[in-house]
């Protein structure tokens, strides 16, 4: 692979689902900034659940506050009044780079030689290691290991003189995934990478009477907007970054914009079905999935039932599209804590039982068609087939509403390495096997693109399951397949 730049990630935690990457939001002009930030911050709360923080300004100097945890258990009402701002940014984190510790929680709030600031991030940067590197053997200093902090060494770094031309400059030097959202004592900075990767999305307040500016809100998806009573107004256009001041709202696109790579992925799971991402509502994008899979695999069965939550959508249009009736033949445990007590005598996917509860009354003597969105190790798969059929199910039909996935993603989506990836070693047919379902078939390439409407506002990133990655630097130790042995 000649001309191909190398990179290392750290090594990932066992999963059978992708995690999501990050969610971030800036409020610019309201009375209660830090309180918007909150709201925000919970309702993406889904897009992240390792740490949170929110940095606030007074209009003189910036305040923080950030931990592990989930966003309620984070920000106290008392811990809120301390960020008292009518500025406000705010971040829920997953880690992709960098190790899960408070030391790596955003936003990164640093005092430069263009003032004090602070910065979120939503996505990957491929180059950060080798931008990092350089900088330490000129005698830079990093507090963290997230390549996030490598955006604010070239912002201090820059040789501009203003900081909207310093941040642009900082972005033409790195490569790869970037939503993110800046703040300094008096503006609020939004931007995205030249490719629109990750998803950012623009809203407004209208002013109240005591106000002399309407309040600009930025978000990773819309379903913010909702929560906090912002009308959407337009996504941040890839290459775009903007600035909004006491002297209104301005745009600079810092780079021109480069092939269109979305990721897709965003519709087919990460985000919430109420959302509008990359311009199209996440419900429609998901609804037609289902629809356009249970054209290219219809199946002779009783019952539709998705595997919850991610698979309700797509198993609403399948069951729309085939006719045959949706059943919520699953339950899911929302209140599963983080910590919980395994019984001494082991109980069999006990894991999956502690999530997922089978209706046995629904399903025993069906034949059921599973739907959920992806397979990636088809560990937990197995264990839900099994459960079905441990229901009394006659027959267990699995539907995915993507393809099968073969390659990770490295623009900020914690994906497995190429060796766990079920489908990058193994057929349809022995993922049926192992599954131990009666029949599997997966949406296709083609089909997913359709349900989407790739190439009309919006064209989309699907290395995961091409294998074609739209930047050129990539990570070869994760590409490669089970069957290479490293030296």
């Amino acid at each position: 692979m000649s001309g191909v730049v190398v990179w290392l990630r750290a090594k990932l935690i066992p999963s059978d689902k992708f995690r999501d990457e990050c969610g971030v939001v800036a409020i610019y002009s309201h009375p209660e900034a830090e309180t918007l930030a909150y709201l925000g911050l919970h309702a993406l709360q889904h897009r992240g659940q390792e740490s949170a923080g929110i940095v606030t300004s007074d209009g003189l100097s910036l305040h923080i506050h950030k931990s592990m945890g989930l966003v309620a258990d984070i920000f106290t009402e008392k811990k809120l009044s301390r960020l008292r701002g009518t500025l406000a940014i705010g971040h829920t984190r997953y880690s992709t780079t960098g190790d899960s510790a408070l030391l790596n929680a955003q936003p990164i709030m640093v005092q430069s030689n263009k003032g004090m600031m602070a910065l979120a991030h939503n996505g990957n940067l491929v180059n950060a290691q080798e931008i990092r590197g350089r900088m330490e053997a000129q005698g830079s200093i990093f507090q963290t290991s997230s390549d996030t902090e490598v955006i604010v060494h070239l912002i201090a770094q820059s040789r501009e003189h203003t900081l909207p031309e310093a941040i642009a400059d900082a972005l033409r030097c790195v490569e790869g995934a970037f939503s993110l959202v800046m703040i300094s004592p008096d503006r609020i900075f939004a931007a995205r990478d030249p490719r629109g990767f990750r998803p950012l999305a623009m809203g407004r307040i209208p002013a109240q009477l005591d106000q002399l500016q309407d309040t600009i809100v930025f978000a990773s998806e819309t379903c913010a907007f909702d929560l906090v009573g912002a009308n959407y107004e337009r996504e941040v256009k890839p290459g775009e970054l903007v600035i909004v001041g006491p002297e209104g709202t301005a745009s600079l696109f810092y780079a021109p914009a480069l092939a269109q790579s979305s990721c897709i992925f965003e519709h087919v799971y990460f985000s919430r079905p109420d959302s509008r991402v990359f311009g199209r509502p996440v419900q429609e994008s998901r609804e037609q999935l289902g629809r356009q899979l249970a054209i290219e695999a219809p199946a002779d069965a009783d019952l539709v039932v998705p595997v919850p939550d991610s698979g309700v959508t797509a198993a609403m249009g399948y069951a729309a599209e085939s006719g045959i009736p949706l059943r919520f033949g699953l339950i899911r445990n929302h209140y599963v804590g983080r910590t919980f007590i395994e019984p001494q005598q082991s109980v069999r996917d006990f894991g999956v039982k502690l999530k997922l509860n089978p209706v046995r009354s629904l399903l025993e003597g069906r034949r059921v068609v599973l739907i959920d969105d992806s397979i990636v190790r088809g560990t937990t798969s197995r264990k839900i087939v099994r459960m079905v059929r441990g229901a009394g199910a006659k027959e267990v039909h699995m539907r995915i509403s993507c393809p099968p996935t073969i390659s990770p993603c490295f623009y900020g989506v914690d994906t497995p390495r190429k060796k766990e990836l079920i489908a990058a070693n193994n057929s349809v047919e022995e993922i049926r096997k192992y599954i131990g379902a009666d029949s599997l078939s997966y949406l296709s390439l083609e089909g997913m693109k359709k349900a989407c409407h790739d190439g009309e506002k919006t064209t989309y990133c699907t290395a995961c399951y091409t294998g074609k990655y739209p930047t050129n630097l990539v990570d070869v130790e994760e590409i490669l397949p089970a069957t290479v042995e490293k030296p």
